[in-house]
């Protein structure tokens, strides 16, 4: 980086008071950033773990998502996928995430049988039963 000057870093630059007071010399202001926040993105998180198999790993791998959406709301549970720890290319979602008629998704586990169901105590049901 040449002169600090890459484009996130915050630049402080001192002006003077813009009404002219009295003390217009002795206050300085800090002047807001000229440049625009940084859009919001979406991260992974990948959590290694051992399991006997891939059934034993699918149904760990769902007590892990759904432990944490309980601790962290913010988190995307129907994101959730499993996949060997050297193949990511081969990712299988976690959750079914089917979308229902108002819009609300499935928070069943993938490939479950009988109705969708949307997340939260009391969620709606549709589809085949």
């Amino acid at each position: 980086m040449r002169d600090n000057t890459s484009p996130y870093w915050r630049q402080r630059r001192t002006v003077e008071r813009l009404d002219g007071g009295p003390d217009a010399d002795a206050a300085a202001l800090l002047a807001p950033s000229r440049r625009a926040a940084r859009p919001v993105r979406f991260y992974t998180v990948h959590l290694g773990f051992t399991a006997a198999g891939p059934a034993e790993a699918g149904e760990l791998a769902v007590g892990y998502a759904e432990a944490l959406s309980l601790l962290r709301p913010e988190l995307a549970l129907g994101a959730a996928a499993l996949s060997p720890a050297d193949a990511w290319h081969r990712a299988e979602r976690l959750f079914c995430g089917a979308v229902g008629p108002d819009g609300e998704r499935c928070a069943d586990v993938a490939g479950h049988p009988g109705f969708h169901h949307a997340p939260g105590p009391g969620g709606l049901g549709w589809g085949d039963g």
